[in-house]
């Protein structure tokens, strides 16, 4: 039997938190540390290559053959072995498995072959892993990977405020204990909805597809694949889209006759969601109170009655839902019920403003351009992100507020790429709205519609929120943000 000494255990402790610990966490910054005091003179970005040869080095020590089994360590140490194992794999077939998740990506719903998953049996089964170990590893370590790869790419930037984002949306997916998560809820955590607050165009819906995406999917060790792709664990709706003659339809589905115009039955978003995926509830804040109920029972029952039937079907998948309204307005007078809302909130993850970001790092704004113009031109291209930053500077200032966040950002680049300007032909001040409202009043130049929405705009860009919006112009808020958004898209 295998028994480690004192100071193996010590190592292999080590090696146990830092494959568990949140990595976008300063927890794993401290355990970096540790481990770079055992390889005195190593450069940062080799601590990983050092790390894994001296993990594989100490695990061949502990059998004459070079191949540890955990079938043959004492019962005290198998923990540890175990995951010194885990790990040991994890980091062999990293590219791999990365490789496999952007193939994954452009073959879109179906679920690829792992070209490797012989490769990586053989690895467990030599160890004194069994099958059921194996699936169970492999589907974890592919998660794990997954996961990682989803949060850091799409949610660039290195200021307090993104670095706190993507620790909670790691903790989101695995808890603040990932061994913890392993053993006990990764086939549970639909019963943990996700509220996401944050102001239009922050990235909500980016997170959302981080959290959605990075699920637990079973290993099938017969078929050589994963039960699902990821790529079709994440289903979307927004809820604002839909007058409130049809946003039941899109939640729940319906049955052919169930209203006028039902001429053939309808799956809704509950029912196209997957086992192992969650559905996203965009702009949450806008549904009524009796859908409100209904949305409630499916995050108590896991149940839920298409339109115009009376059977209830079953609910498997994951609940995150986001709304751009404050915290204190979905919780006061007017907004969520109390016990929709205590049901939906196991976890309450803000997306950080854009001015905020740029407060807090100065050069956040050169990361993002960076990310940005690399997306739309399909490379890297300093040449394309120095001009873009040199337009901002010169016509917005280092103070612009960016009102629309990211999703702004976006658009300001596209424009610039096209015509080296971002010279709005609206003003989105209060000010230059106020005056175009003016003349265009006294000019007899604006239809009802323009009137509506540049006044609807010029209060938004004034007050903040859709609700004050609402509350001034007597409009209902969903009306309002209409408005607003058409008036942003001309």
């Amino acid at each position: 039997m295998i028994r480690l000494t004192d100071t193996q255990r010590i190592f292999f402790a080590l090696v146990s938190e830092a494959i568990y610990a949140n990595p976008f966490a300063e927890e794993r910054e401290a355990i970096d540390t540790r481990i770079a005091g055992l390889f005195p003179g190593a450069r940062v970005e080799c601590l990983i290559d050092e790390t894994i040869r001296e993990v594989s080095a100490r695990l061949e020590a502990l059998e004459p053959s070079g191949r540890p089994r955990i079938d043959r360590v004492e019962k005290k140490d198998k923990t540890l072995v175990e995951n010194a194992l885990v790990f040991e794999f994890f980091y062999l077939f990293r590219e791999r498995f990365d490789a496999l998740i952007h193939r994954q990506v452009e073959a879109g719903d179906t679920s690829l072959p792992v070209p490797f998953a012989d490769e990586a049996r053989a690895f467990f089964q030599d160890r004194g892993f069994t099958t059921e170990q194996f699936c169970h590893y492999m589907a974890l370590c592919y998660q794990l990977r997954r996961a990682f790869l989803l949060i850091r790419d799409s949610l660039v930037g290195e200021s307090r405020a993104m670095r706190n984002l993507r620790r909670d949306l790691w903790n989101n997916v695995f808890t603040h204990d990932i061994g913890l998560y392993a053993r006990y809820l990764i086939n549970r955590m639909e019963d943990f909805s996700t509220l996401l607050l944050g102001e239009t165009g922050t990235g909500k819906g980016t997170a959302a597809i981080a959290i959605g995406r990075s699920g637990y999917i079973p290993f099938d060790p017969e078929r050589k694949t994963f039960t699902e792709s990821f790529t079709r664990t994440f289903v979307s709706l927004n809820l604002s889209q839909y007058p409130e003659t049809l946003l039941e339809s899109e939640l729940f589905g319906h049955k052919k006759g169930a209203f006028t115009g039902a001429v053939e039955d309808h799956k809704g978003v509950l029912e196209r969601c997957s086992p192992n995926g969650a559905i996203f509830l965009d702009e949450l804040g806008e549904i009524p109170a009796h859908t409100q109920i209904k949305l409630l029972q499916v995050l108590q029952e896991r149940e839920f009655t298409p339109v115009g039937s009376h059977l209830k079907t079953r609910f498997n998948g994951r609940v995150i839902a986001a709304t751009n309204r404050p915290f204190e307005e979905i919780t006061g007078s007017g907004g969520f019920r109390d016990d929709f809302f205590y049901r939906l909130c196991s976890d309450i993850i803000t997306v950080p403003p854009l001015r905020v970001r740029i407060e807090e790092d100065p050069e956040e704004l050169t990361t993002l351009l960076n990310h940005t113009v690399t997306r739309m031109v399909g490379k890297a291209s300093p040449e394309y992100t120095d001009m873009v930053r040199e337009v901002i500077e010169r016509q917005l200032g280092p103070h612009y507020p960016w009102p629309g966040n990211v999703r702004e950002l976006e658009q300001c680049t596209r424009r610039v790429l096209i015509k080296k300007s971002y010279l709005l032909s609206r003003d989105t001040d209060d000010t230059s709205l106020t005056e175009a409202l003016a003349r265009g009043i006294r000019n007899g130049e604006m239809d009802l519609k323009a009137l509506t929405c540049t006044y609807c705009a010029m209060l938004y860009r004034r007050y903040g929120t859709y609700g004050d919006v609402a509350r001034i112009t007597g409009l209902d808020r969903r009306t309002a943000k209409k408005y607003i958004e058409t008036f942003d898209a001309d």
